[in-house]
């Protein structure tokens, strides 16, 4: 509880599961394994398919954001509150604007990541209308790469987010959104906002993506 007393959720913004080809997170599992690492909601962004955060809405709607992990034609677009999938490899414009078209959010993780699919920033400049959220700490980047996110976002004036990149169980909530509770896409994109950004001592360990 906060100091008003509200309730605030902590929100893994970006997560995998099996149906990821490089995530080791069984499906049956996950459930559980959310609850376990604290946090009460969770953005399922598999790579190019969304058929496992369909799944795992089914198997806990109360915890889970349906969303998708697409690949474009330069770098990567998570689409949030989505209802199916993004097709990979289109141009960037047309992933957000299927999105939007859902009543979704887009959401640009690790943008800056020279070793992952990364946009320039001249592009990120030219897609800035159709932006909604840039992840600003990411656990697999190099420190530089979040720095320069989270400057790029401040210049565009764009809502923020911190998320694990949980490729395995052991991995979720090692970073996460503590925030408002929310009634919508719109909704939670202004309560995120002004949501606070945790990352533990443990972000970024092990494995690399």
């Amino acid at each position: 509880m906060s100091d008003d007393g509200a309730k605030k959720l902590r929100v893994d913004m970006h997560t995998h599961s099996e149906y990821s080809p490089d995530s080791r997170t069984p499906l049956a599992s996950q459930a559980d394994a959310i609850k376990a690492a604290g946090l009460h909601v969770v953005c399922a962004t598999d790579h190019n398919t969304i058929e496992g955060a369909l799944q795992l809405a089914r198997l806990a709607p109360e915890l889970t954001i349906v969303g998708e992990e697409a690949k474009t034609r330069e770098g990567e677009v998570i689409g949030l509150f989505i209802t199916s999938r993004l097709p990979p490899y289109l141009r960037p414009e047309e992933v957000m604007d299927l999105v939007h078209g859902m009543g979704g959010l887009t959401y640009i993780p690790h943008p800056f990541d020279r070793r992952r699919a990364n946009f320039r920033p001249e592009r990120m400049v030219e897609l800035a209308d159709r932006i909604d959220i840039i992840e600003t700490y990411n656990a697999w980047c190099e420190p530089a790469a979040n720095h320069a996110a989270a400057r790029f976002a401040a210049e565009l004036g764009k809502v923020t987010a911190s998320g694990s990149d949980a490729h395995a169980a052991s991995e979720l909530g090692r970073s996460w959104m503590e925030m408002d509770e929310y009634s919508s896409p719109e909704d939670f994109l202004e309560k995120l906002r002004h949501a606070r950004h945790i990352v533990t001592a443990s972000s970024g360990t092990g494995r690399r993506a």
